[in-house]
């Protein structure tokens, strides 16, 4: 976090020569995860102002889009679409990027299922997992969700999105364009980089604390997590 706020600190000098604009402040937050609360303490501090109005609207706006679906459906497997699914979602994308980089690369999703309740991830692996893993895995999610990466999406070609290395969704019919969500940034690295159509939130540190409740075999060579955010 402390890494995060010094980042945030260094972007927010560059645009404290006047007044922050509504733009600057969403950059702040969405990239550099720097709350507003505290860019108007600095700019206070300063004699500057902050568009918050605008600051408000961009927010808006993004969440919105965020959570655009296309033929009025919910991705994802999402069972609802409320505020604490849109963070399970996110954390389903998170459990699998720490998957694949604790148990490897042949890690694919098979499913999912999210409620406001839990979230439940099907996922391609040959053995159970141990408990050692378990934990590797929980601390890995923890850790981004502590550091405070940002979530952010771009529309893109399908075959150029491929090209980027974003991973699709089981089960999911592309159109020509896709939307792809990308978790963390260049400074800190990108740990997840996905085809989906949300809705995602827009920072990880909104997620709360990721809890793996059971593992489990689900068919052959498919495993099944349930995990919760406290």
């Amino acid at each position: 976090f402390r890494e995060t706020l010094s980042r945030g600190m260094k972007m927010f000098e560059k645009m404290a020569g006047g007044n922050i604009n509504g733009e600057e402040a969403f950059v702040l937050f969405t990239t550099y995860g720097f709350p507003i609360e505290l860019t108007l303490e600095l700019a206070k501090e300063r004699g500057l102002s902050v568009d918050i109005n605008d600051y408000n609207e961009r927010i808006k706006k993004h969440q919105e889009l965020s959570r655009t679906a296309s033929a009025g459906k919910f991705k994802g497997g999402l069972a609802e679409h409320t505020e604490k699914t849109t963070q399970y979602h996110t954390a389903t994308h998170m459990l699998g990027a720490a998957l694949r980089q604790v148990l490897g690369s042949h890690v694919a999703q098979k499913g999912s299922n999210i409620t406001s309740e839990r979230l439940r991830f099907d996922f391609s692996h040959p053995s159970k997992m141990s408990d050692q893993e378990k934990k590797k895995v929980e601390d890995l999610v923890n850790q981004k969700i502590a550091e405070a990466f940002p979530v952010s999406f771009e529309i893109l070609p399908i075959d150029e999105a491929r090209s980027r290395g974003a991973i699709g969704q089981f089960g999911e019919k592309y159109g020509d364009s896709v939307k792809v969500y990308k978790i963390g940034d260049e400074s800190r690295g990108v740990f997840s980089y996905e085809i989906c159509g949300g809705p995602h939130v827009s920072n990880t540190s909104e997620l709360g604390h990721f809890k793996i409740q059971k593992e489990e075999a689900c068919s052959a060579g498919v495993r099944r997590i349930k995990a919760i955010l406290e």
